[in-house]
């Protein structure tokens, strides 16, 4: 791991410890030339998933375009860091097999988003369904309002 201050290559880990409800481990590292510390995460890469498309191609699964996506939904929200990084691990390990489609991953993230937040659900349900008129939002936030 290249120090993030001098660049180099050379560091030795000073504390390793479990994060994120077990999806990554945290390190604590410190560097042989400059000794900088500074913390990585390891997860686990889940880049051999093929998500099927609307439109029948595929693409590897990439746990970045998840995060953006959820980010989007709760942008301007009050939903910590924590909590955005605690839904995308949850998906992530509900995703099984070789391929999944986009839209149970769709399904997934809105389940979590809607213990955590409605608007960001709302917000994240306009673009997975395609939401064409008002109508179609006050169909969704009547749903949500009878739960």
């Amino acid at each position: 791991m290249k120090c993030p201050k001098c660049g180099v290559d050379d560091d030795k880990v000073l504390d390793s410890r479990p994060a994120r409800e077990g999806a990554a481990i945290r390190r604590r590292r410190e560097c042989a030339k400059c000794g900088h510390r500074f913390t990585t995460f390891e997860e686990v890469d889940r880049d051999e998933v093929q998500v099927v498309k609307r439109d029948g191609t595929r693409q590897t699964f990439e746990r970045q375009k998840l995060e953006k996506a959820i980010r989007q939904a709760c942008g301007k929200r009050k939903i910590t860091n924590d909590q955005i990084k605690s839904m995308i691990d949850r998906v992530v390990a509900k995703i099984d097999g070789d391929e999944v489609s986009s839209s149970k991953i769709a399904e997934l993230v809105m389940d979590e988003l809607h213990k955590v937040d409605e608007v960001a659900y709302i917000r994240f349900a306009s673009v997975y369904r395609q939401f064409k008129d008002v109508a179609q939002f006050l169909s969704a936030i009547t749903e949500i309002v009878r739960k």
